[in-house]
């Protein structure tokens, strides 16, 4: 059965983008420090960002990339995303949980679904034996975390204190039980993995 496993960078202060976030600014103000860890070092809207990390940073990035099989998202993210200019990022299928499935076109570069449950099954079956990655945003790490199917929650904390925009926590009333997996450091960023004790 394949894994789920969710993996979100937050500040310091617990949020997931800057004030503002949506369409051409999917971080928000001041959040694309959130992802110096993935471009590789500072980047901004304004210039168009090269996805070129290095190190520790490329090496989770890497690990991450060849464990997963499929990718569930919501449609804030995909949108805020400006939907990765109709390309797929990640080299792997992706699902878009969204209330409103029927007003995407199927383009074959990603799939839009009308329920998370659904999501997560046509990806599990997409993936194989390969784990399914709930790639954000907050609400479907939530979410997946609530119904109790996430096995490893991995939170990737940026070096930045944003003082507004979305939590990654916000609402969110579930005890849960945490068992340590590692911890490792790079210059842009602290990647502690979690198993999600059942």
């Amino acid at each position: 059965m394949a894994k789920i496993i969710a993996a979100i960078t937050m500040s310091v202060d617990g949020y997931i983008t800057g004030p503002d976030d949506g369409p051409g600014k999917g971080l928000g103000e001041g959040g694309e420090r959130l992802h110096y860890w993935v471009m590789g070092g500072p980047w901004s809207y304004d210039n168009e960002p090269q996805i070129a990390p290095e190190g520790e940073d490329a090496e989770y990035l890497n690990e991450m990339t060849a464990r997963a099989g499929a990718i569930v998202v919501g449609r804030t993210m995909y949108e805020a995303s400006g939907g990765w200019g109709d390309k797929n990022p990640f080299g792997m299928p992706v699902f878009v949980v969204t209330h409103r499935p029927e007003e995407e076109p199927e383009t074959g570069e990603f799939s839009f679904i009308g329920g998370f449950d659904e999501a997560i099954e046509r990806a599990k079956e997409a993936a194989g034996d390969k784990a399914v990655s709930i790639g954000g945003g907050a609400d479907m790490i939530r979410q997946g975390l609530d119904a109790g199917i996430v096995d490893e929650l991995h939170i990737i904390v940026a070096p930045v204190i944003l003082g507004g925009g979305k939590r990654l926590f916000e609402d969110f009333t579930k005890s849960l039980d945490l068992e340590n997996r590692g911890v490792r450091q790079s210059r842009w960023a602290t990647f502690m993995q979690f198993e999600v004790r059942r």
